[in-house]
């Protein structure tokens, strides 16, 4: 996190300033701000140094950057990113390996991730029906064991056939 700009550090003339409790002295002189921080004990921060004029607050610094890394720090905790993990089946995958890769995809499922179930096919099984390679996708679903609902129904890919799932 960058260190804001304070007290004579700050390039602009006026300021808009706000005070330690909140209050707002309004549009006033550099010299006339640093004078207030003064009488309060306190820095004069640059908060938003694009707005015209610049926004600047009378705080204590210490105090001012530990808040602003503490809700840098909450705001990183709540973000959680979503990936989409990948399972790849083939048209002759074992029923043992089908629920070995349901397995993990139910793990993926429970973290929250989404999970691409893709259907492999080589040359011309491209071309079968589009029926019975639903079917083979369906296979592989049946044997997931959270709950879950379909984010995207299989459709025809390059490679094959895929399909979206996420945690209902």
């Amino acid at each position: 996190m960058l260190t804001p700009r304070t007290n004579h550090r700050i390039p602009a003339k006026e300021l808009r300033v706000i005070g330690p409790k909140g209050e707002n002295f309004g549009v006033i002189s550099l010299e006339e701000a640093m004078r207030k921080a003064a009488e309060f004990d306190l820095d004069l921060i640059e908060i938003s140094p694009n707005a015209v004029p610049p926004v600047a607050k009378i705080a204590d610094l210490g105090k001012f950057m530990y808040a602003e890394a503490k809700k840098e720090k909450e705001g990183k905790k709540k973000a959680h990113s979503v990936e989409v993990k990948s399972v790849q089946v083939k048209l002759g995958t074992g029923d043992h390996d089908l629920s070995l890769k349901a397995k993990k995809a139910s793990e993926w499922l429970a973290e929250g991730n989404r999970v691409q179930i893709s259907l492999f096919l080589p040359g011309r099984a491209k071309y079968l029906d589009e029926k019975f390679l639903k079917e083979r996708i369906e296979r592989l679903l049946k044997l997931v064991s959270v709950p879950y609902k379909v984010a995207d129904a299989p459709k025809k890919s390059p490679k094959g056939m895929t399909a979206i799932i996420e945690r209902a």
